[in-house]
């Protein structure tokens, strides 16, 4: 609803600053306003309740709240109006204003730690302008540095590899049991990491290592919570994780982490945003010389165009995911991270644009290719939420084009695909496609589905 996010935001300012109603703010943020030398400031009550509306404040009053809260002015250029007012909130301030450093980035990793201060009411503030803002920051960021402390322990290469190791099986965890449960075992690796780079004595390697399994941990708890239907904390990991990643100078926790985030950001109608972290993906993905990651990158790209409708755009993208994915060796030969990216998981996504392009027939093409793959034998057993999740779109693109019947079937081998895999993605798949299904009751075979499956 227009304003609700203004709305929220400015009422919680108010009960930060523990002001009792309008007038009381308005006084403060006049007070301020006069004394920057902006003259006297109106304090109509009215005036918040347009701004609740939607109505920007005229710079010299925002200059003057901005001054208030102590939030900086290239923040309140970044971020727009409202979304600069969540720096004054203590849950986010620590990830956007902590500087791009190692010690910053430890910060950001601790308050991560702290699941009581993370405000799970409004999604970080993100879009094209804090994309191209985070970007800019994480290119000039410091990289780690050796921390050589007497009467520390020592991290040892080994000690450094065995960490990296379990992350390796979380990503397979989450394969088998689903983001949720996945979730709380990440979080706590990544407390692990965090108490080990604070604590512990290790040289300029072993410390980027660790920065890297930092940025990867909090990447995998970004992505467990983003498909449990979380965006809001999922977007927290991702800045942190970013922090992480840019002390890391790693090329491949770097593309594998903005791959995710494109993600999200296209999946919440930012194309801006996702295009942008999809760009220095990519850019990364070439140095490690990874065509699985490279065409993984691409098919994010292609999927950010689908979504906003560009066709041209999107094909292209497409386009060069496959070219890329003909030279993937094999999965062992290649970063750990990209170890799920398949040619059966690029027409998976192809099928996706077509179905967003309103191109049912095409999307039935790539849908028979992931059966029967070229080079490769698919073991969707293996990824049982990617195939509970393809089949609920693929009975969908049929019941677009009225084959009610197979419909059914394939809905009916996407529950069962399920199984006990946690993922909210997937519920929400599967419940959009039975409200359509409900048009069609009259049919036996649709009563018995919906009847079976409440």
């Amino acid at each position: 609803m227009a304003g609700s996010a203004e709305e929220d935001l400015i009422q919680r300012v108010l009960d930060l600053l523990g002001c009792l109603d309008r007038a009381a703010f308005l006084r403060r943020v006049a007070a301020w306003h006069e004394s920057l030398g902006f003259g006297a400031m109106a304090t109509r009550p009215e005036k918040v309740s347009r701004w609740k509306r939607g109505v920007r404040p005229d710079r010299c009053t925002e200059t003057a709240m901005a001054a208030m809260l102590g939030v900086p002015t290239d923040q309140v250029r970044a971020l727009g109006w409202p979304h600069w007012l969540r720096v004054a909130l203590d849950a986010d301030q620590v990830l956007l204003t902590a500087p791009w450093t190692p010690a910053g980035a430890l910060t950001a990793l601790d308050h991560l730690g702290r699941p009581d201060t993370m405000d799970r009411r409004a999604a970080l503030f993100t879009g094209g302008a804090l994309a191209a803002t985070t970007l800019a920051n994480w290119a000039a960021a410091s990289p780690a540095t050796a921390v050589l402390t007497s009467g520390r322990p020592r991290v040892t290469d080994r000690s450094a590899a065995l960490i990296d190791a379990r992350l390796t099986a979380l990503r397979q965890l989450d394969d088998e049991i689903g983001s949720a449960e996945t979730y709380a075992l990440a979080r706590a690796e990544l407390s692990s990491i965090t108490t080990v780079l604070r604590t512990r004595s290790y040289s300029e390697p072993v410390a980027r290592q660790l920065f890297a399994t930092a940025a990867e941990a909090s990447r995998i708890c970004g992505w467990c919570a983003f498909d449990s239907g979380d965006t809001a904390v999922a977007e927290r990991h991702y800045m942190a994780a970013a922090r992480a990643a840019a002390s890391a100078q790693d090329p491949i926790v770097t593309a594998n982490l903005f791959a995710f985030w494109a993600m999200a950001r296209y999946s919440d109608h930012d194309t801006s945003g996702a295009l942008d972290y999809a760009d220095e993906a990519l850019r990364n993905a070439r140095r490690t010389g990874s065509p699985r990651m490279i065409a993984m990158i691409h098919a994010r790209t292609a999927r950010a165009h689908a979504k906003s409708g560009d066709l041209r755009a999107s094909r292209r993208a497409e386009a060069a995911a496959f070219t890329a994915y003909d030279n993937a060796g094999r999965p062992e030969d290649e970063p750990a991270c990209v170890y799920w990216v398949s040619r059966a998981e690029l027409h998976s996504w192809a099928a996706n644009n077509a179905s967003d392009l309103h191109d049912p027939r095409r999307a039935l093409t790539h849908y028979a290719a992931v059966a029967a793959p070229r080079d490769e034998t698919y073991d969707g057993d293996a990824y049982p939420r990617s195939r509970a999740l393809r089949l609920s779109r693929e009975a969908d693109v049929h019941l677009s084009l009225r084959d009610v019947e197979v419909a059914v079937h394939t809905a009916d081998q996407a529950v069962r695909a399920m199984g006990g895999v946690t993922s909210a993605r997937g519920t929400t798949v599967l419940t959009d496609l039975r409200t359509k299904l409900r048009a069609h009751q009259h049919l036996p075979e649709v009563r018995e589905f919906l009847d079976r499956t409440v």
